[in-house]
């Protein structure tokens, strides 16, 4: 979990069923006294959390492209689910931009359980929640204030916070965050930006966003701090509002693909 091994069960807590585990790093037994850093702890229900993160991790990685979508009309949301699902896109992520995004997420995840359906540009808690009661199996923000960090940190799925500089890395890893989305990424500095936040950070992974198009996405996925990216090339708003279904299909099969081809 992280790098981090559940060494014993503590107690059990006031709530049914959940427990209290210790969490030590790997070689603790073998560090000084001076060394040994400070115990953590975790409750079962946040070791969940950690297995969702795993699972979510293992699915985007198969296809790592996640569509970055505004839909305008909830009654998008189920096509187009079923268009990048059947091009083997694993998961989307709805923004909640419009006033339907909630509807047309709601859509999707139900026509398509297998996909990971996300909420993308969750600004707050109360987003958050909202994204929770859609259905939403993960979350993403263009940025991460300390309230969302705490929010998110407490949220019982995936959750990638957006980050800009180291400065927000740091602060989003002492929140929890390993998995993280740098945005906007080519204004950031693109390829280059990544390869030198990962000195100082090699134990976290990126989900760039932000200016990738399919002509650069495989030059992010050779970096070894990517784990995915995210763009709207694969469901451009015109072909979504036209209701292209079979194009955007192809699009996301097609994408995936060529980066195949260059692995």
């Amino acid at each position: 979990l992280g790098g981090l091994e559940v060494a014993c069960i503590l107690e059990q807590q006031q709530l049914p069923g959940t427990l209290r585990v210790r969490l030590l790093p790997r070689g603790y037994e073998d560090m000084d006294s001076e060394t040994k850093p400070p115990l953590r702890f975790a409750s079962l229900d946040l070791l969940r959390t950690a297995e969702k993160s795993e699972a979510f991790l293992e699915a985007v990685r198969k296809a790592p492209i996640i569509p970055v979508l505004t839909i305008e009309c909830a009654e998008q949301g189920a096509p187009l689910a079923k268009a990048l699902a059947a091009g083997g896109i694993t998961a989307i992520e709805v923004t909640l931009r419009t006033p339907a995004a909630r509807e047309a997420l709601a859509a999707a995840v139900e026509a398509v359980p297998e996909l990971l359906v996300g909420a993308g540009t969750i600004l707050n808690g109360a987003q958050l929640r909202a994204a929770a009661e859609a259905g939403a199996a993960f979350g993403v923000s263009p940025g991460a204030s300390p309230e969302l960090l705490q929010a998110a940190a407490a949220w019982d799925r995936p959750f990638l916070p957006g980050v800009a500089s180291a400065s927000e890395v740091m602060a989003a890893q002492a929140a929890g965050f390993r998995l993280l989305k740098l945005f906007p990424a080519a204004p950031l500095g693109g390829p280059a930006a990544l390869k030198a936040l990962g000195g100082p950070f090699p134990e976290v992974s990126f989900c760039p966003t932000g200016g990738i198009s399919a002509r650069d996405a495989e030059s992010y996925l050779r970096l070894g701090n990517v784990f995915c990216v995210g763009g709207s090339w694969v469901a451009p708003a015109d072909l979504v509002r036209d209701g292209a279904w079979d194009r955007i299909e192809a699009l996301a099969r097609n994408s995936l693909a060529a980066l195949k081809d260059t692995a």
